[in-house]
């Protein structure tokens, strides 16, 4: 096994999304497209790729963390929102497999992520234009 790689630094307390999302974001269908009976890299090279998939969902999760408590308990965003947080959660918890598999599960996980607080920050937009007017 490798050494494990240190997540990326990231200011959670700030109030943009991580500021490099498009490798992320173009990650994901990449190894999405691989063919499920290739084996296209060697393990060392799943294990690095999920190390950086998980280190990102990690720093997404926390994000969409501050944002939900932020939200109505009654809210349907939020209701959504926290399910995506205990699925992080979970995935995240599972122990590390360098495997093909588990680096599309967290691909699908970190583009899911991004897709929650991408709906966060507009509906967040659209409540701040409509109510300063």
């Amino acid at each position: 096994m490798t050494t494990p790689l240190a997540p990326p630094a990231y200011d959670v307390s700030d109030e943009t999304l991580p500021l490099d999302r498009e490798p992320y974001l173009s990650l994901a269908p990449a190894v999405l497209s691989w063919p499920a009976h290739e084996t296209t890299l060697q393990p060392r090279d799943y294990e690095r790729l999920a190390r950086h998939l998980a280190a990102q969902a990690r720093v997404l999760a926390e994000s969409l963390r501050r944002l939900c408590i932020e939200l109505p308990e009654d809210s349907t965003t939020r209701d959504l929102s926290e399910i995506l947080l205990g699925e992080t959660e979970r995935r995240l918890s599972a122990p590390p497999r360098a495997t093909m598999a588990r680096v599309q599960n967290l691909a699908r996980l970190v583009r899911a992520l991004y897709e929650r607080l991408d709906c966060l920050h507009s509906t967040a937009s659209f409540r701040t234009a409509v109510f300063s007017s």
